[in-house]
């Protein structure tokens, strides 16, 4: 049975939001640059925020506030896996998760492969955390990217001593395969190495492309393995603080139970209160309505791109609503995005912060009205002409 798409806001009500997406540029620009989408609240999550402000429950996050729970049965019906809620703890958010597990399995100076074209606070994390980054780019074989599993087994046979993960992989959108987050698996275990991996977008996965958790890749995996997420990206929350911290073997539960108390109280209330109700089963057939309508814009964005910008290349994301285009073919620049938005008046973001794999690229943000979508990329087209 076909799902109906999610409806996204009216623009003129999206325009008193105040933040990053529709605070950073005037009325004039059509921003699609941050990771923000431009749906309403999944009806669960606004019932439970709602309450709170109700009856004024605001105050400090407790010390066993019933998220590890609510995460396990989410992963056991989406994914079919279901890690243990004894070793699931929280934080503020993602990115706060990372880099504390990376202190703790790094030493100062030490090396940590990450994956480009990627993530931009990957790189920040990294050296936050002290240790040093790696690259080892992904393999684009033209139809698809890939890990490349020879480049790591190199970085790590010459001393990195860990991998920073995007699982799924942010901003190609690729959903890496159950094989090859095993051999990254069987890479690390045999090196001794650690894999810190950002499941963020995991939720967001489109078919018939099928996520693979990086701790249920195989027994090296839950050994070597910390997976770090947030129902933020999917449900809009980013503003709300909080994070899981999710580990498969008790030596690793370990390393994370080691962590500093402040770890956990860097959660907010309002942050668990959300992700709580996002993760619970009464907010499954919103997202399957939001997936509906991101499946149906990454499509309608391929058509438009050969359209208005035929020299466009882009290929469908597996994942998420961040499509990853390279417009070189143009002359725009090696970084177009602020040329894109000078003259067009689109904000997209700047591929070159991606890594140098980003030269010519724009990332396009397309958790958005189909309209919106359009006029945007008619904006852009008329650049070409």
């Amino acid at each position: 049975m076909s799902v109906a798409p999610l409806q996204a806001l009216p623009l003129d009500l999206l325009r008193q939001r105040s933040s990053t997406k529709w605070r950073s540029y005037g009325d004039d620009v059509i921003p699609m640059f941050v990771a923000e989408t431009d749906y309403p609240l999944a009806p669960a999550i606004t019932a439970a925020l709602a309450r709170a402000v109700e009856i004024g429950d605001t105050g400090y996050t407790p010390p066993r506030p019933g998220i590890d729970l609510d995460f396990a049965n989410f992963a056991d019906r989406r994914w079919g896996w279901r890690p243990d809620p004894a070793r699931i703890r929280w934080t503020g958010d993602v990115m706060m998760g990372v880099v504390e597990v990376l202190r703790a399995v790094t030493s100062p100076g030490d090396r940590v492969v990450v994956t480009p074209p990627v993530y931009p606070p990957f790189y920040d994390t990294v050296e936050e955390a002290g240790a040093v980054v790696e690259r080892v780019p992904l393999i684009d074989d033209g139809a698809r990217w890939s890990l490349d599993l020879a480049g790591i087994d190199r970085a790590l046979a010459a001393g990195a001593r860990a991998v920073l993960l995007c699982n799924p992989h942010n901003p190609t959108g690729t959903v890496h395969t159950r094989e090859s987050l095993a051999g990254l698996a069987r890479l690390a275990h045999r090196y001794g190495a650690a894999v810190v991996s950002d499941e963020i977008h995991a939720p967001l996965t489109h078919a018939p492309a099928v996520f693979t958790p990086f701790l249920d890749a195989g027994a090296e995996a839950a050994a070597v393995g910390f997976a770090v997420t947030s129902a933020s990206k999917t449900y809009n929350l980013a503003g709300l603080k909080c994070a899981v911290i999710v580990t498969g073997s008790e030596e690793t539960a370990a390393v994370v139970r080691a962590l500093p108390w402040e770890v956990e109280w860097r959660a907010g209330l309002f942050g668990i209160i959300a992700n709580r109700a996002a993760f619970a089963i009464d907010s499954d057939a919103w997202l399957e309505q939001l997936l509906a309508a991101l499946d149906d814009n990454r499509r309608l964005l391929a058509d438009l791109l050969a359209e208005h910008l035929p020299l466009a290349r882009y290929r469908l994301p597996e994942a998420g609503y961040l499509a990853w285009v390279d417009v070189s073919a143009y002359g725009w620049g090696d970084n177009p995005a602020p040329f894109i938005r000078r003259e067009a008046k689109v904000a997209l973001h700047h591929g070159p912060l991606f890594g140098e794999e980003g030269v010519g690229h724009v990332r396009i943000n397309v958790g958005c009205a189909p309209e919106v979508l359009r006029e945007a990329i008619e904006r852009i087209g008329a650049l070409a002409r």
